[in-house]
């Protein structure tokens, strides 16, 4: 095993918990009552929630239809030869092509990819990269402007599409820098 791969695992093993509880510390000295300011938080969570259901009913139900009229194929077809040209593997141009548009539909297909390929694949590895470097783009987008009221996202889905697409590139370079 190499080093970089045992940092790699250990900082991993290590960064939530830690993440946490330099939180909990940083909010105690500073004299934040943690647990109400967590509780008001949820509170205002909750109410977000409903604010934003619209939306959230709207852009699913898209994704629906997006995949149930066949776009997706006909998309993943298009797609192929970029993506080669590009170091893409063909086998995660569906997961590529579904997190922009729905988390659990693109870990569905994360979970194709580890049944088929197994998940200490390159496949398997890039496929995890990139859910942890992309983003579900619609979601986000119907998530944060709805819960603001904002209806004009005119620069923000070109951007985010750049973002998202230097997150799968950036997953399948790393994949093969530390994994070969």
């Amino acid at each position: 095993m190499t080093a970089m791969r045992v940092l790699i695992e250990t900082l991993s093993a290590f960064a939530v918990p830690l993440l946490i509880a330099l939180v909990l510390i940083h909010g105690y000295k500073k004299g934040v009552k943690v647990y109400e300011v967590f509780v008001e938080g949820a509170a205002e969570g909750i109410k977000t929630s409903v604010r934003i259901l619209p939306y959230l009913t709207a852009i699913l139900m898209a994704i629906g239809i997006f995949r149930s009229s066949g776009a997706m194929d006909i998309l993943m077809i298009i797609l192929k030869t970029p993506a080669g040209l590009l170091g893409i593997p063909a086998e995660i141009m569906p997961l590529v092509l579904i997190r922009p548009l729905s988390g659990s539909g693109a870990l569905g297909v994360v979970s194709e990819i580890f049944a088929t390929y197994g998940p200490d694949s390159f496949v398997g590895r890039a496929a995890g990269t990139m859910m942890g470097s992309t983003e579900t783009i619609f979601y986000t987008i119907a998530v944060y402007f709805g819960a603001v009221g904002i209806r004009d996202t005119r620069h923000v889905l070109p951007s985010a599409f750049v973002a998202d697409l230097a997150g799968v590139v950036a997953s399948v370079v790393v994949c093969r820098l530390i994994f070969g």
